[in-house]
């Protein structure tokens, strides 16, 4: 548990901050307006950043979840125990294993993420300077949500498998991967978890855009000129 809370906050700040540099590096001048496709490269620019806490992080995370679902005898006493010994095992390419597979979920996920947020303010919105409300904003966070895993989960299942198996079970990385689980599953292995995960992700990231929202307002209050 603790390994996947603590990486919570920072993830998400250097997935906003991440989401706000791909903007600003394709705006000629500040306040320009972005098409769809250029708020999805912005999105998909952050998943880049997010890589770097997201990888390790989920390595661990996954590594103590099997730990105690297989019922078999304690190999990790915790987060910190876990990087010591994929450290010892592997250095820090083990620590990162799993990267590629992060990178090839985040980054379409992300640019998903963020456009389709933007695009269901858009909608949602009765005139254009209109704020919009907490219920509305619920909507749009959850939706969100929800398409950000329709394009990320091929990509976590197959890193989720890549991260939790024995070294030497994969020798080819991610292909082997695939073609395991398309060999035993077919390609609807790819959303294996798929209702749970769904039932989620509406209210995790509807919350997440709320807290976004209520921070920002928040700071426009506090510091209108930062």
């Amino acid at each position: 548990m603790a390994a996947p809370v603590a990486g919570v906050a920072p993830t998400f700040a250097i997935s906003f901050f991440g989401f706000g540099l791909g903007k600003r590096l394709q705006q000629i001048d500040d306040g320009q307006p972005l098409t769809w496709l250029q708020l999805f490269y912005a999105g998909a620019f952050s998943g880049i950043f997010t890589t770097s806490i997201m990888a390790p992080g989920e390595r661990i995370k996954c590594l103590l979840q099997i730990q105690q679902g297989s019922g078999e005898t304690v190999k990790y006493s915790g987060p910190m125990d876990v990087v010591k010994k994929l450290y010892k095992q592997g250095g820090i390419r083990s620590i990162y294993k799993g990267s590629v597979a992060t990178l090839l979920r985040d980054v379409p996920a992300s640019g998903m993420y963020f456009m389709s947020y933007e695009f269901l303010q858009n909608k949602l919105k009765t005139h254009p300077d209109e704020k919009l409300s907490l219920g509305k904003t619920v909507i749009a966070g959850g939706v969100t949500g929800i398409l950000y895993w329709l394009v990320g989960m091929p990509a976590d299942v197959l890193k989720s498998r890549l991260q939790t198996a024995s070294e030497g079970t994969y020798p080819g990385g991610l292909k082997d991967v695939f073609i395991k689980l398309r060999r035993e599953e077919g390609l609807k292995g790819l959303y294996r978890g798929f209702v749970p995960v769904m039932l989620r992700a509406f209210p995790a990231n509807a919350a997440c855009f709320c807290g976004f929202e209520i921070a920002m307002k928040f700071l426009n209050w506090t510091a209108p000129g930062l």
